[in-house]
């Protein structure tokens, strides 16, 4: 698994900060950022995303809303806007969620750690939770 991580220009600190607190719990990362809009961050982490199913996603940028709306157009794509951890966790286990967008200006860096350890260590259960993520999928 890999984590692909990428950010607007607001959300570049708050990246780095993830990016080196998930190297540390030994974590495999991709930085797809460009410092460009925060549509073409979000395309670019999907498609690397896509390249291999255990691949996960982070994207940042202000507010979290904006990459949030842009990963969610992508077919096949679950994506969640989180600003906790039990929502990042419980993304990942009810809807196997394989992006999570974060809002640089809505979390601070120790909330954001928390999200995002939650969000990777997760694990979709499948079960009675898979009727809903087929149905996820076939909306775009």
């Amino acid at each position: 698994m890999t984590i692909i991580i990428g950010a607007d220009p607001a959300g570049e600190k708050l990246k780095n900060v993830l990016h080196h607190f998930l190297v540390e719990l030994g974590y495999s990362v991709l930085d797809v950022s460009s410092g460009k809009d925060f549509v073409d961050t979000t395309l670019a982490i999907a498609q690397e995303v896509n390249r291999q199913e255990g691949n996960l996603g982070i994207a940042i940028d202000a507010y979290g809303v904006g990459s949030f709306m842009t990963a969610t157009k992508i077919k096949g794509m679950i994506a969640a806007e989180v600003s906790d951890e039990r929502s990042a966790y419980m993304t990942r286990g009810h809807n196997n969620s394989r992006i999570i967008t974060l809002g640089s200006e809505i979390v601070g860096e120790g909330l954001a750690k928390n999200i995002v350890k939650g969000f990777v260590e997760g694990v979709y259960d499948g079960g009675r939770h898979q009727i809903r993520v087929d149905m996820l999928n076939k909306m775009c």
